[in-house]
């Protein structure tokens, strides 16, 4: 494969600031999906929209991003992963601005979707430390900015609902433009154009087959509760993503150069590793999903404290404190036993503080540990996740092999909220007026995500174990398959 001439790495004080800005990065993108959450309840009478077009500032952003991972992972493999990555990082910054201009529900519908291209900042970064750390600080480098994604969010909310208590709304979309900005002086000023590149034609069709498949599968799963689970809309959904999926099937197979590489899918580790990541993003978001709620419900209730929005975020924060903390002993745990164990390890932890969660979930003390328990598995699960993809495929392919990855794991998540709406609204009891879920509904969704978890173990521990060292020098692209070197000589 012909390499592009090799750039200059940055010295001095840039090098040092390499793996920063790329967790920098990560942190915003986790910022950016939160900060709206706080906004939900008041955004119908600040736009004079209804709560269903409301919705949309986070479907879109949900839809985009599972659409726009893969396609820019496969993108960055092609063309350049820090150029790719800044321009993710650039329509991020885009759509804060629309977000800080406009009241108008279609142009935050549309900025909010731009937004979700920085959903591919964690895999693209993820590669390029692949391609430019030395093994020995890869593991760490790799994990820390998988724990980015919780850190993120951990910060993203209780920090929205300061500004959104004391300042105009539209003052958080001009903070986290300017934080966009730095982020994309960051990488630009920091990191290096990684020379590892998979050079050919873009696979469009594959692209827009993926595209249309995801948005009718999520879709379907985000709206499936306001709609109907039976209902002929939601139904017809699943059914032409069945469709659409079942032909971009086939035709990846068939395409010389396919978005997606099915044959590294159906690997046993490629495969089992998107199978955990899906199960472990569902059983992850439940936490902060039932936690946010279940503080903020009224104390005539029974159960609930009544918190604030703010308060709630920092109940939240303990496990973004712990998520930074933890990454490294998540990488030591790798080095030693290896990323099967850590994920089965991190899938296993977070099972237990769904069990502390179901033991009580009355004493504020005792919520905090159960979600903080919950963090520090989803950490270990988290940075083991892509230490097993960048051991399984070729150097070549870890920017689309990541964002597969992470689409899986948008995917769970995108189940998760479902589930846990589908539960809670089964559960509800009358409280001043209105109906609220009943505790019981709670523990049912902890229940739930913590069989979920333990499914994500078993999947773990179902990975084969790495192979030889012609494995090993195949993921460090030092051996390429077959398939690759045919391509090559076309």
């Amino acid at each position: 494969m012909e390499q592009p001439a090799p750039i200059p790495r940055p010295d001095g004080l840039r090098k040092r600031f390499t793996i920063p800005a790329l967790a920098f990065g990560g942190i915003l993108m986790a910022v950016m999906q939160t900060v709206v959450v706080p906004l939900l309840p008041d955004l119908p009478r600040l736009t004079g929209a209804s709560a269903g077009a409301v919705s949309w500032t986070v479907t879109a952003t949900l839809l985009s991003g599972a659409v726009l991972t893969p396609v820019l992972g496969r993108a960055g493999d092609m063309y350049g992963k820090r150029r790719v990555l800044m321009a993710a990082l650039t329509l991020m910054t885009v759509g804060a601005v629309m977000c800080a201009l406009s009241s108008d529900i279609a142009v935050l519908i549309t900025a909010r979707a731009l937004q979700g291209a920085a959903a591919s900042v964690v895999p693209l970064s993820i590669s390029i430390l692949r391609d430019e750390l030395p093994p020995e600080r890869r593991g760490s480098a790799v994990a820390l900015m998988s724990s980015t994604v919780g850190i993120g969010a951990a910060l993203g909310l209780p920090l929205a609902a300061l500004v959104v208590q004391y300042a105009d709304w539209h003052t958080m979309f001009w903070l986290t433009a300017a934080l966009g900005a730095l982020g994309v002086t960051a990488v630009w000023w920091a990191v290096r154009e990684s020379p590892v590149r998979r050079p050919g034609r873009f696979d469009v069709l594959g692209a827009l087959g993926l595209a249309a498949g995801l948005v009718c599968l999520l879709l379907g799963v985000s709206q499936g509760g306001q709609w109907g689970w039976s209902s002929a809309r939601v139904l017809g959904l699943f059914a032409v993503a069945a469709a659409v999926l079942a032909l971009w099937w086939v035709q990846q197979l068939r395409t010389e150069r396919p978005l997606v590489d099915l044959r590294l899918v159906t690997r046993p580790r490629v495969g089992l590793s998107h199978v955990a990541a899906l199960l472990t993003g569902f059983a992850f978001y439940a936490n902060s999903l039932v936690t946010a709620q279940l503080v903020q419900a009224p104390k005539a209730t029974g159960y609930g404290l009544g918190l604030s929005i703010v308060a709630t975020g920092l109940c939240l924060l303990p496990g973004g404190v712990t998520m930074l903390l933890f990454s490294p002993l998540s990488a030591r745990i790798s080095a030693v036993r290896g990323p099967r164990v850590t994920l089965a390890l991190g899938a296993a932890v977070i099972a237990c503080g769904y069990a502390v969660r179901i033991a009580d979930s009355r004493d504020l003390w005792m919520i905090i540990l159960g979600a903080t328990v919950v963090a520090t598995g989803t950490t270990l699960a988290y940075s083991a996740l892509p230490t097993l993809i960048l051991r399984a495929v070729p150097a070549g392919q870890t920017a689309s092999a990541n964002g597969v990855n992470v689409l899986m794991r948008t995917i769970g998540q995108a189940t998760s909220s479902a589930a846990v709406a589908a539960v809670l609204v089964h559960h509800t009891s009358p409280v001043g007026g209105a109906r609220v879920p009943t505790l019981h509904g709670y523990l049912i969704a902890f229940a739930i995500a913590g069989a979920v978890a333990l499914a994500a173990c078993a999947a773990a521990l179902s990975i084969p174990r790495d192979g030889g060292p012609e494995d090993t020098r195949r993921a460090r692209g030092g051996v390429r398959d077959t398939r690759d070197e045919a391509l090559e000589g076309t």
